[in-house]
């Protein structure tokens, strides 16, 4: 699949804020500092459409980015606040956790959500937790790990082996996942051709 035209649409604080549900939309999440920013971008081939920041917990609202792709469909990225690490008080992060629970459950066309980790660390138990959460929403997510080019080849498949392992301790099956890297682009085509099937699979609300 290609992209032929990506742009930022809104942002909201409620879920029933967001965009009329028309069209499939994909969601990305993870801990701050995972490189969700630059790892959307890379999808859309567009460096300026979702901003970067080096103070972690910058995206504080629900980023829609409208997409374009070659074969005529519509559908929506979104750019979701980062769980973990933030510097904010008790009532705001339950808040932006609030927003953020409402919108995963309850957004009608939400096909797909895409959960980063950190290629460089070994599993961290708030991701664990993050992911076990979904399972019991009955959420589907797909797992993406980034920074692949930080890591020796090695050192990456070490990490993303023992992620899958600590995951099998609490699920039958192993969710789908991508190994990616922002700055080489790696795993930018197997990530839209698996968008691309779920487009084709999305029924209008």
């Amino acid at each position: 699949m290609e992209i032929v035209l990506s742009q930022y649409l809104i942002s909201n604080a409620d879920y029933a804020a967001c965009p009329k549900p028309d069209r499939p939309e994909y969601a990305f999440i993870g801990r701050s500092n995972v490189g969700k920013s630059s790892l959307m971008n890379m999808l859309a081939n567009n460096k300026y459409l979702a901003k970067t920041s080096v103070n972690p917990g910058k995206t504080q609202l629900i980023n829609h980015f409208e997409i374009l792709s070659k074969d005529k469909k519509k559908w929506y990225l979104v750019d979701l606040p980062g769980y973990g690490y933030a510097k904010i008080s008790q009532s705001s992060r339950r808040r932006w956790e609030q927003m953020i629970e409402n919108y995963i459950r309850k957004r009608d066309n939400l096909v797909c959500l895409f959960v980063l980790i950190d290629s460089r660390h070994e599993p961290q138990a708030i991701d664990l937790e993050f992911i076990n959460q979904l399972g019991k929403w009955e959420k589907p997510f797909v797992v993406v790990f980034t920074k692949s080019d930080k890591n020796k080849p090695a050192a990456t498949r070490r990490h993303v082996d023992a992620f899958l392992a600590a995951l099998a301790e609490s699920w039958e099956q192993p969710p789908p996942y991508f190994v990616t890297s922002a700055l080489l682009k790696e795993g930018r085509k197997e990530m839209l051709d698996y968008i691309g099937e779920l487009n084709k699979s999305f029924t209008r609300l």
